[in-house]
């Protein structure tokens, strides 16, 4: 029996990759530059509606590659606008980089690796507004920090995403909005997953993203939100073309932040401000703090004092408070009386705040949300013991 021909994935391929691949089949590089112009600018994602290339090597294309695209198993539609999407990933094999360690530099990994794909879900959010779109993009499936606050941390890390897995959760929401869509859109990498620890397939999406012949988003809207693995923002700190950078703080001293995001005994505060104070900024750009407010737990005055004494020591930044979204997890929603009191101490010690009331809380979309609809159902369909 003939052994079947393994097909070349295009998407998440930069311009530099598509060329090559051309040239070893035979056809001149620039049409890779086609290729990329189509998939990426022109959202064209299949091979029939990239009239910019002649049928022939359409028909070559369809025979020895693919545009593998998640398909989408349910959509959310919230009262607000917003939609959660939940996609589901293919599988089979595909060539993606594969850390040996977390957060660790480029001499470290191992590159080019072929590995079977697990079934995976994730979840992506599109977020209209005046003026705006903003899409929330998972950067792995489930995930591993084990953020006790959050409902994603629940699944574990299931995989890492490629970067044309991460490319889709945008070209698919956009292409299906594309008669409403406002000039400007937002990338936001918060959706599930730690986007440090898939550096790789996370930079290789995001300078097509950012890239003004790829999909033109620009730098100063997308924005990476990290729990602090501080390798990843050093080296992301090196970076010609970068999104902004977004801690997840969460916490205003180590004993609370051990307990609440365990990545903290690796990676403590001081380390994390550090490498925070370093990172580069340009003459309008913050490094965001993002901190998730728990009833009982965090948003006392003492806490937000400690925030801002945090705050001041870091030069350009700003925090975005941001209340508790419930999900079937042992906190509780901050009484709104704490809230305003823990943003007006921010305020009053000069640091640039703003209160964040997340979307499409009623589809489970908003922040902290992700996931929560497929671990009730895993939970539903699991046996009963006895």
């Amino acid at each position: 029996m003939a052994q079947r021909k393994e097909l070349m994935e295009l998407l998440g391929k930069s311009k530099d990759e598509l060329r090559e691949m051309l040239v070893a089949m035979g056809e001149p590089a620039y049409r890779g530059g086609q290729i990329y112009h189509a998939l990426y600018a022109e959202r064209k994602l299949d091979f029939a509606s990239m009239t910019n290339l002649p049928l022939s090597l359409r028909e070559k294309l369809a025979k020895e590659t693919t545009i593998s695209l998640p398909v989408v198993k349910q959509r959310f539609a919230s009262t607000d606008g917003s939609v959660r999407y939940l996609f589901e990933l293919g599988t089979g094999e595909k060539t993606f980089n594969t850390p040996t360690g977390s957060g660790q530099a480029p001499s470290t990994e191992v590159t080019e690796k072929r590995k079977p794909l697990r079934a995976a879900s994730v979840e992506a959010v599109f977020m209209p507004s005046d003026g705006r779109q903003t899409i929330c993009v998972s950067t792995q499936a489930g995930c591993a920090v084990d953020c006790q606050f959050c409902m994603t941390a629940q699944l574990g890390l299931i995989r890492n995403l490629t970067a044309g897995e991460i490319l889709a959760q945008v070209l698919l929401p956009l292409e299906e909005h594309k008669e409403k869509l406002a000039p400007r859109t937002n990338i936001v990498l918060m959706g599930q997953g730690e986007p440090l620890l898939n550096y790789d397939a996370v930079m290789a999406a995001l300078r097509i993203l950012l890239d003004n012949n790829g999909m033109a988003v620009a730098p100063r809207h997308a924005t990476l939100s990290t729990s602090g693995i501080v390798p990843g923002i050093e080296r992301l700190a090196g970076e010609t073309l970068r999104p902004k950078l977004a801690i997840s703080l969460n916490a205003s001293c180590d004993e609370q932040r051990d307990v609440l995001m365990p990545i903290n005994r690796k990676y403590p505060l001081n380390v994390l401000l550090k490498a925070c104070k370093k990172f580069p900024r340009g003459a309008r750009e913050y490094v965001t703090f993002e901190y998730v407010l728990l009833g009982g737990v965090n948003d006392s005055p003492e806490d937000a004092r400690r925030v801002a004494k945090m705050m001041t020591e870091l030069g350009r930044v700003k925090v975005n408070l941001i209340p508790w979204n419930p999900g079937a997890l042992p906190f509780a929603e901050p009484d709104q009386g704490r809230v305003a009191a823990f943003h007006k101490i921010l305020l009053d010690r000069g640091v640039p705040v703003f209160t964040r009331y997340s979307r499409g809380r009623d589809v489970m979309a908003a922040c902290g949300q992700l996931a929560l609809t497929q671990i009730e159902s895993a939970s539903a369909s699991a046996p009963v013991a006895g």
